[in-house]
Parts: C-alpha cells; structure tokens; sequence
C-alpha cells in the first residue's frame, strides 16, 4: 500500500462535512492533500464517492471554494439526489499541473486510482471498498478523468469531463512549462485515444461538455467524433460558455445527476 501516514483535519476546528487530510504516499514520493465533503447520515454504509479532478493552477480546496460543488450537491439533495461522498484531491502540486500521468517527479496516476480512493475507504465509514467510484473533472481534471477512466474502466462506474484539455498540445496552453517535459516512459501513455481504443469495450458510461466559447471547443468536438468512430457510446453536451468557474458551477449538477441515475440503474 503506498500510504504510508495520514493526518486529519479536527472536527472541533473544521467546517461541518468537511475533512482536509495530508497523505504521505510512495507513489509521488511526499505529501499531498484531499478535501472530502460527507453528509451522509451515520450508519450508511457501501455510499458511492465522487472523485473530482481540478485543472491547472488549482488544489484540493478549488472545487468547493471556487466551484461551489458542495452546495450544488446539497440543493441536489433537497430535490432527491442520492447519498455520494465527494472526493477532492491535489493533482500532486507539480509545477502548474502533473495532469495526473505517471511522471519522472512521481506517480500521479496511481496517487488518485490508488491512494485517493484508498484514503476515502479509510478515513469514511459509510464507504467501503464495495463502494462505487465515479469520476470527473474540468479542463486538466477533464483529460484526467478520460484518460485514467479509459486505462482503468474497471475502477470506476462512470465518467463526466467538463471542457477537458484532450491532449498534451491542449495543455500547452495553460502551463508554461514544454509538454515535452510530461513525455512518460510509454510513448503511447498521454494519447487517450489510444487507451479508449485498447479498452473501448469496457469504458463506463460517460459524458463530456465543452462552452461554445471555449479554446477547447473544437478539440472536444473532434474527439468526440474519434470516441464515435471508435463506437463507444457517449453523450456529448454542447453550452454556451467558456474555460471558467461560473460554468464549472452551473454544469457539475449535470454530472451529479448524471452519476445519480447510474447509481439507481444499478438497484434496478
């Protein structure tokens, strides 16, 4: 296991639901934090979690005080969305964003399939390692979140990115760093065309949105036509908007609904 210590927010001192928690993990070879918002009543049990990955730039704390997520969820809930437990971790803090591939400077894909999820079995009591795990994400937290959903469909039950980076030529730009220096030991790692083709039967229903006035636009459009050519089965959303929070905030309700409907097809 690569945890190897955590440390955990008092709940005299902290914001109710919220926990903050610093993993020491192997994977990225120090500390790196996870915010979890948990509202489920007590004795709960198997509660799914969502899992959300931030873009560059951001940390743990960005969905919630930028995003708003936890209130989106808790009006949500007052409409009848079901119990999740949300989930957000630090991209691992490499330079503007590790874009959580498996890099030099440390593992940052095994850090959110491994250690983030294991952190949410150990610190949360209504979740187990029966719980289902979805995953989203905005801009490099989209590109996480299709390429390690794609890599990894066994470990996740669905899949929502939101204006997703879908490239490493996507990426650059937003970070001033050459996307050579995020060339991994697999020269097919970054492609994620590559990973849903080797996976395309066993890719989690997903979903995709991009605004309109996007830089990202048109390279969602375009792989959206490649996931299609591909035959698997998506939904892609077109909005009006652009790369900023304000959309973030109004569309992870589509996401969360989307999330909640897979979990009901389940009891089903």
């Amino acid at each position: 296991m690569a945890i190897q210590r955590l440390e955990v927010s008092d709940t005299a001192y902290s914001e109710a639901n919220v926990s903050t928690i610093t993993v020491n993990s192997s994977h990225i070879q120090g500390r790196c934090d996870i915010s979890i918002y948990n509202s489920v009543a007590s004795g709960k049990t198997d509660v799914p979690i969502v899992v959300l990955l931030h873009g560059v730039y951001g940390s743990h704390w960005v969905w919630m005080r930028l995003g708003g997520v936890h209130q989106v969820y808790q009006q949500l809930k007052a409409q009848g969305l079901g119990d999740f437990v949300l989930v957000m971790p630090s991209d691992g803090g490499l330079w503007e964003g590790s874009a959580y591939l498996p890099l030099p400077q440390g593992n940052f894909e095994r850090w959110i399939v491994d250690d983030v999820i294991d952190t949410a079995v150990e610190h949360c009591q209504c979740v187990t390692t029966n719980s289902r795990v979805y995953l989203t994400g905005l801009s490099m937290g989209g590109y996480g979140t299709l390429r390690l959903g794609a890599k990894y469909p066994e470990r996740f039950a669905g899949l929502s990115a939101h204006s997703s980076v879908t490239s490493l030529a996507d990426l650059q730009q937003f970070v001033e760093y050459p996307v050579s220096d995020y060339q991994c030991a697999d020269a097919n790692e970054a492609d994620l065309l590559h990973w849903f083709s080797r996976n395309r039967a066993k890719v989690a229903p997903l979903r995709m949105d991009c605004g309109e006035e996007d830089s990202l636009f048109a390279s969602n459009m375009e792989l959206s036509k490649h996931l299609s050519e591909l035959n698997i089965e998506h939904e892609f959303s077109v909005y009006s908007g652009g790369h900023e929070w304000p959309y973030w905030n109004r569309h992870i309700a589509t996401t969360l609904r989307f999330f909640n409907q897979l979990e009901q097809n389940q009891s089903k």
